[in-house]
C-alpha cells in the first residue's frame, strides 16, 4: 500500500495523482499495489514540481520491510510534525505546549 498526503499544494498535483491513485479524502491518495518503479516515477514528478513551485508539503509512505518501522517515508516541504528515527522506529516529535 502506498499513501500520499498533500497539504496546501497547487491543483496540478491533484490531477496528476488522480491519474495513478485513488483520492480517498481531500489531499489523501492511496494505491494498494503500486510497484517500486511507478512509486519512484511518481515521486520524481512531485519532486520536480515542488522544486519549481515550492509551496505546500507532500508526504509519501509505503510498506518497506528494510526501513525503520517497516515503513518507507519521503517528504517535501515542511511536515506538520518532526519525524525522527529512534531504535529502528519512526516517531513523531511535537513541540511541548
Amino acid at each position: 500500500m502506498t499513501l500520499i498526503v498533500t497539504r496546501d499544494v497547487e491543483a496540478r498535483y491533484r490531477g496528476f495523482l488522480h491519474s495513478v491513485m485513488l483520492e480517498i479524502a481531500p489531499g489523501v491518495y492511496t494505491s494498494p499495489r503500486m510497484t517500486k518503479g511507478v512509486r519512484e516515477r511518481v515521486w520524481d514528478v512531485l519532486t520536480d514540481w515542488h522544486g519549481h513551485l515550492n509551496r505546500g508539503s507532500i508526504i509519501m509512505t509505503w510498506r518497506d520491510a528494510k526501513a525503520a518501522g517497516g515503513q518507507g517515508l519521503l517528504y517535501l516541504g515542511e511536515p506538520p510534525r518532526e519525524l525522527i528515527e529512534v531504535d529502528g522506529m519512526v516517531l513523531v516529535r511535537r513541540a511541548a505546549e
